[in-house]
């Protein structure tokens, strides 16, 4: 027996649960069907994220990052505090190592100014105010703004919210493939009025069954904290270096949990597989070769320097190395404190294989019947909220469209 839904949203983390959510504040009479294929929701980037709602100073004025970030973590910031969600609103120093690194501070102020964000400069002596441990050279930038929540509560919060406001939710029921029929799961058919692609790892991979994301697929990259035995307090601030603006990686730095706690990292290692978390768990071997020979493909020809990147990142999985990235940050980080590596995350980060380089902001595609989000890496969390309304916005216009 087929079924019929109005809308079907294919994806349980934290922006398939919203895009759901503003499709059905929009279309409140509409049939909506949210399929998540594990037996809970925020199984995967939304409940393995590092919790930290970013305040929207890296990305360039012309970015939907940047339109988004500043309001996303607003929006969250409030959400947390009225459903008594646990949030630790530790501010972010970001620091510079050396004098060369001065001018890309002036920057990131330059882009906060146009992106109407928070963010104070001060000298080292105030930044050890802020945080006594810190290491910076001349000055450094204060964030405010930027904190920590549990991102497994929220999502599962907002998934409370979604039911409530008439969303169903189906759990342990993945996406197969697309027929003239219509979509078929692992429990059936669904005639679908409109789709909509909020698959993550996954997402490039469904889009094709469309004809999108021919120009686009998905490269997952590791990431892992180490996380400290330091008693709670032990570093009062979030501690990043200066970024790197030409990759989507903030470097080593240090987070502070929604707890108080310490971690170091991540990592940002190339996988192996879609959902290579631990050992050979989840192991697919077409993944595998495809996503090896696409790695390789970028060792030789990538449009940025991959080969350094991989090699730098793959020397993270060493404690003394990532403690060592991290003492340049901060006092007194002994190895010793640092023995226990965290859960770890995937980050599904869109390359565009024509041009051989990595999307920096979010991707979406779509038509009269469909629509895919295909890159909505860090900051996808922060930004969820409004971006959510933007992609339904974007699904209105594709609706209003021929094929």
């Amino acid at each position: 027996m087929i079924q019929t839904s109005d809308f079907l949203v294919v994806g349980g983390g934290i922006i398939g649960i919203n895009v759901a959510r503003e499709i059905k504040r929009r279309y409140p009479q509409a049939r909506l069907i949210l399929l998540e294929k594990e037996d809970s929701c925020a199984k995967h980037a939304s409940g393995r994220n590092s919790g930290v709602l970013h305040a929207g100073f890296y990305y360039t004025a012309n970015s939907l990052k940047a339109r988004f970030t500043r309001l996303g973590n607003e929006i969250l910031t409030r959400y947390c505090e009225e459903k008594s969600l646990p949030i630790n609103h530790c501010g972010k120093l970001v620091v510079a190592k050396d004098a060369s690194e001065l001018p890309a501070l002036d920057e990131l102020l330059r882009r906060a100014k146009a992106n109407g964000v928070e963010l104070h400069s001060i000298s080292d002596q105030e930044a050890q105010t802020i945080e006594p441990r810190v290491k910076t050279f001349q000055r450094a930038l204060f964030s405010p703004k930027t904190s920590s929540v549990d991102p497994v509560q929220v999502t599962f919060s907002m998934q409370k919210d979604a039911e409530t406001e008439g969303v169903e939710v189906k759990l342990g029921e993945p996406y197969l493939k697309r027929t003239l029929e219509g979509i078929v799961t692992s429990k059936g058919t669904y005639s679908v009025g409109y789709f909509v692609n909020c698959a993550g790892l996954y997402a490039d991979k469904i889009a094709l069954d469309f004809c999108f994301s021919e120009a686009y697929r998905i490269l997952p990259f590791k990431g892992l904290y180490l996380y400290s035995e330091e008693q709670e307090g032990a570093v009062r601030t979030h501690i990043y270096p200066v970024p790197d603006l030409r990759n989507p990686f903030l470097g080593v730095h240090f987070t502070i949990t929604v707890d108080g706690h310490v971690k170091i990292g991540p990592t940002a290692i190339p996988a192996l597989w879609r959902e290579q978390y631990t050992g050979l768990e989840r192991f697919k071997l077409d993944e595998f070769a495809d996503v090896l020979w696409r790695e390789i493909g970028l060792f030789f020809n990538a449009g940025f320097n991959f080969r350094k990147l991989a090699f730098e990142e793959v020397q993270k999985y060493s404690r003394s190395k990532m403690v060592a990235l991290a003492s340049v940050l901060a006092k007194e980080v002994n190895l010793h404190h640092y023995v226990r590596w965290g859960r770890p995350g995937i980050r599904a980060q869109l390359v565009n294989i024509r041009e051989k380089k990595l999307e920096m902001d979010f991707v979406i595609q779509g038509d009269s019947k469909s629509l895919h989000v295909l890159n909505a890496v860090s900051p996808g969390f922060t930004c969820s909220v409004p971006f959510s309304e933007y992609v339904c916005d974007r699904m209105e216009e594709y609706r209003k469209t021929k094929s």
